[in-house]
């Protein structure tokens, strides 16, 4: 296994960061975490960033009586804080205004317009500037967005438009003859049979000037701007690659791994590979489209007024076991429910109940009867229970790969599950072999074996939960210690639901 490239969306930065936003991170970065255990840091890298061109931000910037710019490099912050705080260990963060992505957009253009795949014609339709998006007459009904349901304006101007329909047939057969391609499986039949059943138009990819300023201007017509989407897209080969005199695209990193929510996958899945297949660059490894995030069945979004902010989640039950839940609650790819109780009822059992008491319990048994010393394992025999707990010990680091190795369909869910089950062997090795009587009966080998195997779970646990709550990985090795421990106060004490 070589390099790994993941990357997250570029997030529009009119709006506050949402829980939607933060699933996507945490995902990226727990799966970045894990392949830096793998192959070493040097190999991985994992890009997020921001999308600042468009309409939408340009109507926004006015509204709070400030320059576009001015807006985008305010709201960047509230994102590089986010991130911060959700501890994302991302290694580049890309802005679509920042001249490196600029100048290669612009060299992108020009190798389209230069080959024939960019013309220019006149277009009369329906357009949304809340998705950013044209619409023909035969996708609409009434005179609403079918995404947003909000109104639509009609337009009439000239653009410049990208073959996208050249390369329909080329895509079809792309993806029936790559499984992995889109991911998860449900993802991958819905493009291609959204691909079946229509023809795909052209796609404008410029503005005129005079409607909208805030872009990227076309090289060959300066009276135009960039679509944002054709714009923003190419942030994943702009971020680790140039293209040299030739016109052909060099980077030690690509292909990437897209990871992002389904609301965009057309886009990326039908966009984003044509668009790579006409500048003569490989597609990329994988596009994994996860669920969304409900609240009471509804999905998340600011016009419903039901958006929950990640900080406030952090802040009232801690950074890990919001990526915790995230993470364990839901398989990846599905739809889950977000609620503050769920969060609870995960915390009090998995957290507080299974690992917290498991580590706890360990430290007081080491403290007691060893006066903090970490016992050897000695020449004792376990019994069958604790041989079991040594098979799975050695057994979990493989049923973990199974499940996010780059070509899998990242089930964070199953792994903390597989890890939640040695867990839960110990603690009913525990209730089983009752430590408190070998003590009273003086059977100190036996005693000190015991010991020595919660002792293995425990750090096996820590090694292999680090992706997903790196911090509580990092307490759970300050406390255990080496040869000596160091207990501190309960991982996770439990919340009273009064």
């Amino acid at each position: 296994m070589g390099k790994f490239y993941i990357t997250t969306p570029l997030y529009y930065v009119n709006a506050s960061p949402h829980i939607g936003h933060s699933y996507t991170n945490i995902a990226a970065d727990c799966l970045a975490r894990y392949m830096r255990q793998k192959v070493g840091a040097e190999n991985v890298w994992l890009l997020t960033g921001t999308d600042e061109h468009g309409q939408k931000m340009q109507k926004a910037a006015e509204e709070a009586k400030l320059s576009p710019q001015e807006f985008t490099d305010k709201m960047v912050l509230q994102f590089k804080k986010l991130w911060e705080g959700l501890d994302i260990s991302y290694n580049d963060f890309i802005r679509t205004t920042e001249e490196r992505h600029i100048s290669c957009v612009q060299r992108a253009l020009t190798v389209l317009y230069k080959n024939g795949d960019i013309y220019l014609d006149k277009y009369e339709g329906w357009y949304c500037t809340p998705c950013e998006t044209f619409w023909a007459e035969a996708q609409i009904q009434g005179e609403n967005c079918p995404d947003c349901q909000r109104p639509l304006e009609k337009v009439s101007e000239k653009n410049y438009f990208f073959k996208l329909s050249k390369y329909q047939d080329w895509l079809g057969k792309y993806i029936e003859g790559n499984a992995d391609f889109i991911r998860p499986e449900t993802r991958r039949r819905e493009v291609s049979g959204f691909l079946k059943s229509n023809k795909l138009s052209d796609l404008c990819i410029s503005r005129p000037k005079e409607r909208l300023s805030w872009g990227i201007p076309l090289p060959f017509s300066p009276g135009h701007v960039t679509y944002v989407w054709f714009d923003a897209l190419l942030n994943y080969i702009s971020a680790v690659g140039t293209f040299n005199k030739n016109d052909e695209y060099e980077s030690k990193w690509w292909p990437g791994v897209h990871i992002i929510g389904k609301d965009i996958l057309r886009q990326h899945a039908i966009y984003w590979p044509i668009m790579l297949k006409a500048l003569n660059i490989r597609p990329p490894a994988a596009i994994f489209a996860h669920g969304w995030w409900l609240i009471e069945q509804s999905k998340m979004s600011k016009s419903r007024g039901n958006v929950v902010s990640p900080k406030a989640m952090v802040d009232k039950f801690g950074l890990d076991a919001y990526r915790y839940f995230l993470l364990r609650d839901v398989p990846f790819g599905q739809d889950g429910n977000f609620s503050e109780e769920a969060i609870i009822k995960r915390f009090n059992s998995d957290l507080a109940n299974d690992l917290g008491n498991l580590l706890y319990r360990t430290l007081t048994m080491i403290e007691k009867y060893f006066q903090g010393n970490v016992p050897e394992k000695g020449e004792i025999e376990y019994n069958k229970q604790g041989k079991d707990i040594e098979e799975k010990i050695k057994l979990l680091p493989e049923e973990i790969a199974d499940y996010l190795h780059p070509g899998s369909n990242f089930n964070f869910s199953s792994c903390l599950e597989k890890i939640w089950a040695l867990i839960n062997m110990a603690n009913k090795f525990v209730e089983d072999s009752k430590p408190w009587n070998l003590a009273k009966e003086k059977k100190i080998d036996e005693l000190k074996g015991f010991i020595h195997l919660l002792v293995e779970v425990v750090r096996a646990v820590s090694e292999l939960i680090s992706p997903f709550m790196p911090h509580t990985a990092m307490a759970i090795d300050r406390q255990i210690g080496k040869d000596r421990i160091n207990k501190g106060r309960p991982l996770f004490p439990r919340i009273d639901r009064k």
